[in-house]
């Protein structure tokens, strides 16, 4: 069973997909943003998801589609755009609810050593950048 922050990241990522951004916003909405349940948010940010879910399917759909496809082929794409953003942003908060979480019970987050792993990788190359390497 997937957690409310796996269905946020499934929802970024499907976003963040190259098609055309009405039809990553209805999938974003199928198959992640609508198995969440609001309940499962911290409080303050529920009227986000809430307002993200009714925006997307407002409209009464027509005979052979559901009312996320009414609504986004109604939609234009700037309205379309931001939503999405507003799926990014409330996508970010719940990392940052999270990171703070994970900080105030003491429990070691993966974030600091992905990061402190990065720069290594980098200063390794930057050691040998006056060398090109070989290639075959």
């Amino acid at each position: 069973m997937a957690t409310t922050w796996d269905l946020l990241e499934g929802a970024a990522l499907t976003l963040a997909r190259s098609a055309g951004i009405k039809d990553r916003l209805a999938d974003a909405y199928r198959n992640h943003l609508a198995q969440i349940d609001v309940e499962d948010l911290p409080e303050p940010l529920r009227p986000l998801l809430r307002s993200c879910q009714s925006a997307l399917t407002r409209e009464p759909p027509l005979r052979g589609e559901d009312a996320v496809r009414a609504t986004v082929r109604k939609m234009s794409t700037e309205e379309a755009e931001q939503l999405a953003c507003t799926v990014m942003r409330l996508f970010a908060a719940v990392a940052r609810e999270n990171t703070r979480a994970e900080r105030d019970a003491g429990v070691e987050s993966l974030r600091p050593k992905i990061l402190k792993a990065v720069p290594q990788v980098i200063s390794l190359y930057a050691a040998d950048g006056s060398r090109t390497p070989n290639r075959a």
